[in-house]
């Protein structure tokens, strides 16, 4: 079954909302881990078939038993005498979600692990209630593991390696933030209101929140709260977007008219916050999927901004490029999105090694295939939200060395890190994801 069409197999023949939220939460985990489904995927349609009390609570078992998966199972190894058949996989990733509760929610341990044992019954393995009811027992009695210890135990070794690689002075630190909550930031919309006044709104409806030090235009909220909460949310006057997809306005450069591509743009996050700085812009949001592109607009709508959308593969120009060439091209291009396990702990089931390589290869090609849609004089920004030199720095040495028009611009910033081809951000504590940008220049061959 596709995840498009998931349903959840425990629902009411009447569609009233099952009361085991355990058990649900454990189908959902179930998928990921053996479907390759993803959590954006499955969990609003879930989410829509349970009681409106329950909602919180199945998030918080879903996202927290990913964030936690690899440590979760590693407890529970030690405790199965032998590995679980493949039919038998349900009543592991229950172990998990019931595992979840007792090491790192304040759910009372024992009706943690009673609504645990007792969801086997709604997932037809009551053969196994006596397996999961010991096991949860045998994980209540052990000690609780060193935060970053169990942090860097709770990432697939291949995850762990390549940072240690990559970044061996940051890498633990990189891996404990991984496991964090992520705060919810706020980009302010500077056509309708300044930053200071909106921190004054917020104040008023009473809800703490600080500015970003690194965007001009975010606000970091003490606690993510439902945006109806958000003063003139509707309106216009903010969006959620995290401070480093917020960085690319003053990076790109814009100016009144500009021609500007966003190449790989839904669900539109950073085409309207171009469009905030400059609402002249003559903007294209491009996008290979039709349904996330239907999000832009979404987005656009809301703000009241304007941009022509296109459906079609970046690299394709022949498919969607008139021939007139862009003065500013945003690629965020498609990554690992390993900058951003925190908000998307599901990466970690999700992601494999081999992925990266060809990630490396689209993005390459993605950069080479834009470059002659650039005008001569023109900034192209290259932005992903991942943490591996592979897709980020090495993508634009590899294509310098290509490509004798492109000349890299050094980004002077407080923010990052210089790697040398572009600045790379690490997730921080109740701060900006990890993120990479490199500013490149269009110059003529004959200047070169």
């Amino acid at each position: 079954m596709s995840a498009t069409t998931w349903e959840n197999p425990l629902s009411k023949p009447n569609g009233a909302p099952t009361t085991n939220i355990r058990a649900i939460a454990c189908q959902i985990v179930h998928d990921v881990m053996t479907q390759q489904h993803s959590l954006n995927t499955l969990l609003p349609i879930a989410s829509e078939q349970v009681a409106e009390k329950d909602k919180a609570l199945l998030q918080e078992l879903v996202f927290g038993t990913c964030r936690w998966y690899f440590h979760l199972e590693a407890q529970h190894n030690q405790f199965l005498k032998k590995p679980l058949h493949q039919n038998d996989k349900i009543a592991e990733a229950l172990i998990k979600v019931g595992a979840y509760q007792l090491q790192y929610t304040r759910i009372p341990s024992h009706a943690a692990l009673n609504e645990t044992v007792a969801a086997a019954e709604k997932l037809g393995i009551r053969n196994l209630k006596g397996l999961v009811n010991a096991v949860l027992r045998k994980i209540l009695s052990i000690e609780k593991t060193a935060p970053l210890e169990a942090a860097i135990a709770s990432h697939p070794l291949w995850i762990r390696e390549k940072l240690k690689y990559n970044w061996p002075n940051q890498w633990n630190s990189i891996l404990q933030q991984n496991n964090q909550h992520p705060p919810m930031t706020l980009r302010v919309n500077q056509q309708h209101t300044s930053r200071d006044d909106y921190l004054e709104k917020l104040i008023s409806a009473e809800i703490d929140a600080r500015p970003t030090p690194f965007s001009s235009k975010g606000i970091s909220l003490t606690k993510p709260c439902n945006v109806a909460f958000l003063p003139n949310f509707s309106e216009g006057d903010v969006s959620v977007q995290d401070e480093a997809a917020q960085l690319c306005c003053s990076l790109l450069d814009l100016k009144p008219k500009l021609k500007v591509l966003d190449a790989c743009a839904a669900p539109g996050g950073k085409t309207c916050a171009m469009l905030e700085t400059e609402p002249s812009l003559n903007m294209l949001a491009l996008d290979v999927d039709s349904k996330r592109s239907i999000l832009i607009g979404e987005n656009l709508e809301r703000l009241k901004l304007s941009a022509n959308i296109q459906t079609a593969q970046a690299e394709l120009i022949d498919t969607w490029w008139d021939g007139d060439q862009f003065d500013r091209i945003l690629l965020d291009a498609p990554c690992s999105a390993t900058g951003v396990i925190r908000r998307h702990p599901d990466i970690k089931l999700l992601r494999k090694e081999g992925d990266i390589k060809n990630l490396a290869a689209l993005q390459l090609k993605l950069l080479s295939s834009l470059w002659p849609t650039l005008k001569q004089g023109g900034k192209l920004l290259y932005a992903t939200c991942s943490i591996f030199s592979q897709e980020n720095n090495r993508i634009i040495e590899r294509f310098l060395k290509s490509e004798p028009t492109a000349k890299l611009n050094t980004i002077e910033a407080d923010w990052g890190t210089d790697t040398g081809f572009g600045r790379q951000l690490f997730p921080q504590q109740n701060g900006h994801d990890g993120f990479f940008y490199a500013s490149l220049t269009k110059t003529d061959l004959n200047n070169c």
